[in-house]
This record gives structure tokens, sequence and C-alpha cells, in this order.
């Protein structure tokens, strides 16, 4: 007998590889969505649609009419969308909610799951929608999932760090194939060693579908590349899949005060580092595509537009104003 798997959100970036990853393991998929993109499952007559608000209960007992065996909740960005879904969706085999690795609380290195603490949630932060919130907001969401568990639901937390990959809407990886693309030297903040865990979308697709057949109920896994790069490796791995020739000029503090910059205004830069433990999910039989394969299919897919105009990032004149100091010195 087919599975059948509902997809809450899924026509945009992770879900559009998620729904390819279920339909190509034999699954029939339901996708429920506002309708507000196009989506790209309009040939596929085994993907139906279901329009909808996930914030409201009703549209969302609609969707749950459709009778899953699994939902993966692509778009939960609030702890009452969790502790909402986890009632509606009780009888599933497994409901799977997308967190975040932004959801921990401690700057441990690496990030395991069942060690290092989740953010705290205020009521306040709990119905927030900064930015500043996410990680807290993805803590609780995390703990209405285990919440729901202890109740007999199967629900689980797949943790994600920075998805890049085709369709990535943000644009923060393309800031750097435009770069590479571009121009022939490319600055880049600290002295290149800089780890911010990532991974490519097709992992994390492969993730969701191995978690819902294979994981725990009341289990969060972590999900990022197996190989983690650093900011360098990551920039030269795109230079060598446009088969580009790029030299890579490392910054610190006051030289990119030259061009009214700090290291956090660059895409994929954070410090502390971030990295996630992801033995867990591996235990399940996930196997990863390498990041260097990853990073060529997002070079491929990125749009051919001027690096100034990437969503994230300096601008070049701020940059080109660093460079020139390196070069006095």
């Amino acid at each position: 007998m087919t599975r059948h798997a509902l997809f809450v959100g899924g026509t945009r970036f992770i879900g559009r590889h998620a729904v390819r990853e279920f339909r190509e393991a034999g699954y029939d998929v339901t996708v429920f969505h506002r309708g507000e993109h196009e989506s790209p499952f309009t040939d596929d007559e085994g993907v139906d649609h279901v329009r909808g608000d996930r914030t409201d209960d009703g549209d969302l007992a609609d969707a749950a009419a459709t009778d899953p065996d699994v939902v993966v909740d692509l778009v939960a960005y609030k702890p009452r969308d969790v502790r909402t879904a986890t009632r509606v969706f009780d009888d599933v085999d497994a409901y799977v909610y997308v967190s975040s690795g932004a959801a921990y609380g401690a700057e441990e290195v690496p990030k395991r799951e069942d060690e290092t603490p989740l953010e705290p949630c205020s009521d306040e932060q709990a119905t927030d929608d900064s930015h500043a919130t996410y990680g807290a907001r993805k803590a609780e969401g995390d703990r209405a999932v285990f919440a729901a568990a202890e109740e007999g639901v199967d629900a689980l937390s797949l943790r994600p760090p920075v998805v890049y990959g085709p369709h990535d809407y943000t644009r923060r990886f393309d800031y750097w194939i435009q770069r590479v693309a571009n121009y022939d030297r490319v600055l880049v903040p600290g002295d290149g060693t800089n780890l911010w865990h990532r991974v490519g979308v097709e992992n994390v697709a492969r993730a969701l579908r191995v978690v819902a057949e294979e994981g725990r109920p009341g289990e969060a896994y972590n999900v990022g590349d197996w190989h983690v790069q650093t900011l360098r490796e990551t920039i030269e791995t795109v230079a060598d899949a446009a088969e580009a020739d790029v030299e890579v000029v490392t910054a610190g503090h006051r030289e990119l005060a030259a061009g009214g910059l700090a290291p956090d205004d660059f895409p994929l830069y954070r410090d502390p580092p971030h990295l996630l433990d992801t033995n867990k999910l591996r235990s399940l039989g996930w196997e990863p595509v390498a990041p260097e394969d990853s990073i060529a299919e997002t070079v491929e897919a990125s749009p051919e537009r001027e690096a100034d105009e990437a969503q994230e990032g300096p601008d070049r004149e701020a940059e080109e104003r660093v460079l020139g100091v390196l070069d006095t010195l």
C-alpha cells in the first residue's frame, strides 16, 4: 500500500526538495499551503494540493482529512503552531517538526541533541515575529514535540543549521557565488577559518524521510553537512565548481573598519563557531551528500546576477576600500 505524506508548506525551498525525496521513495504527497507561491509540482499526478492557512484550525483540520501517514511541518514558526499540529495530527505514524540549530541555548562545540541546553522562551517571545526570537521560538516548538510524544503522539524534531541549495530565496549562499563569479579577489572576514555549520538542502530532504521512517518519537535529530567546511574552504569549493580563479583575501576588524564594515556584515560568518553533532541522525541510516556535490549543484543553479544584487552582504565599493588598505600594508 502506498504511503501518504502531508507537507505543511512545501512549495518554495526545503519543501520542494523534500517533496521530490518522498515522491522518489514512492510516497503520494499532499502539500498544504496558502497558494501565495506557484507550485513546482503541477505536472506530478502524485502530488495533491490543499489550500489554507496553517494558523486557522479549521484549515488545518481540512488538511488532516487527507489521512496522511506522515506529516512534515516546514512552517511552524511559533510554539502554538506545533501544539496545534500535534493535536490535529495525533494519530499519524510520524509528525516531523522542522526546528533549527538556532534552538540551542549554549555555545558548545559541538552541540549535541541530548546534552546541549535549548534556548528559554518567554510568553512574549513565543508570540513574537522578529528574527531575535527565532531560536527561542524554535526551542519552545521542540519542547512541544517532546510533550506531545509523552502523550503518545509520534512526534519528532529535525534541527538544521543554515540551509543552502537551489531555490534558496534568502540568497545567503548566493552572495559568495556571485563574488566568485564576478571578481578576481574575494574579501573574507577574519582569517578564513570561521566555522558555521551549514547543510545542503538535499541532505535535509533525505533526513526528513529517514527521521519519518526510522526516528523515535520524542527525539530531536541534528542535520548538517557531514564534513564541515570553513568559510575559506567553502569559497574555494565554489571557485572549483565555477571553474574560477580567485584570490581569497582575509581581513581583521581593523582592516574591515576602513570600509565601514564588521565581520558579521558578511553572510555565513558567525563568531563563536556553530557546529552540530550529526552522529545520531547517521545512526538511523542517513547517508549525506558531500558538500562539494551540494555546492556544485548550488553554483549551477545560481541566478546570473551581479554580485551587488545579492540580498545580503556589504556592497563592493566598501570591500574595495578594505582591499586598498590591505594592498598598502
